[in-house]
């Protein structure tokens, strides 16, 4: 049988492609495979909604690096101060087996009935163990995507909530998410109190103070919230 499948060299990244799930899966096998010929393919990372894949191929670069730490911290200071139960991933791996798969820059379980998934190298079984409560995008070059058919994927996913990080103007859009359907929202609902101004301004600030100045401040204005 000839394979018919793309080679990693030779796809098409960074846009949505036809591919069945099979598909989907084989691409995602190879670019796990050691290479040296195709660098820029090192970080891919992977998605698959409704019979539509995409591989994006972005670098990740400074601006990137540093606003999702940030946007970490925002979320695990905010939750400590408040005690709010949450389980983090960074650059995970969620999948629903044969419908849809993503690797947001950051997600979260969040609250004191989620079930723990397992430590392992394998995608969470989204089936098994839930969407993730809260998912963040950090856009520094795909900012239409992650608002337009990212933001479908999560919505059939069924996350509870969706943050999209414009890194090139310190803007977070939030959208609360219910029966298939999402809204802007200024105050999050998963991690209630927590207003996305407040975040806006520690990415601004962050621009020019350093990690701990900012997270100070941070800590100020969430043990201001009693």
């Amino acid at each position: 049988m000839v394979n018919t499948l793309p080679s990693p060299q030779n796809l098409i990244t960074d846009t949505w492609v036809r591919a069945t799930w099979e598909e989907f899966l084989a691409v995602c096998d190879r670019l796990d495979l050691p290479s040296d010929d195709r660098p820029a393919l090192e970080k891919a990372r992977c998605y698959y909604d409704a019979g539509w894949m995409r591989i994006e191929a972005v670098g990740i670069g400074s601006a990137h690096g540093q606003d999702n730490s940030l946007l970490a911290a925002v979320v695990t200071l905010y939750g400590t101060l408040r005690n709010i139960p949450q389980i983090a991933f960074t650059n995970g791996s969620f999948r629903k087996v044969g419908e849809r798969e993503c690797q947001p820059d950051l997600a979260y379980y969040i609250g004191a009935g989620v079930q723990r998934p397992p430590k392992n190298n394998q995608p969470v079984d989204v089936n098994a163990y839930g969407a993730p409560t809260l998912a963040i995008e950090i856009a520094s070059t795909t900012l239409n995507d992650d608002l337009g058919q990212k933001r479908l994927l999560y919505e059939r996913l069924g996350v509870q909530e969706y943050w999209v990080v414009d890194v090139q103007n310190a803007i977070v859009i939030a959208f609360a998410v219910a029966e298939g359907g999402s809204r802007q929202i200024q105050v999050s609902q998963v991690l209630p109190g927590l207003a996305m101004k407040t975040v806006e301004e520690a990415l601004q600030q962050s621009q020019t103070a350093d990690d701990t100045e900012v997270n100070r401040w941070l800590m100020q204005q969430f043990q201001a919230l009693g």
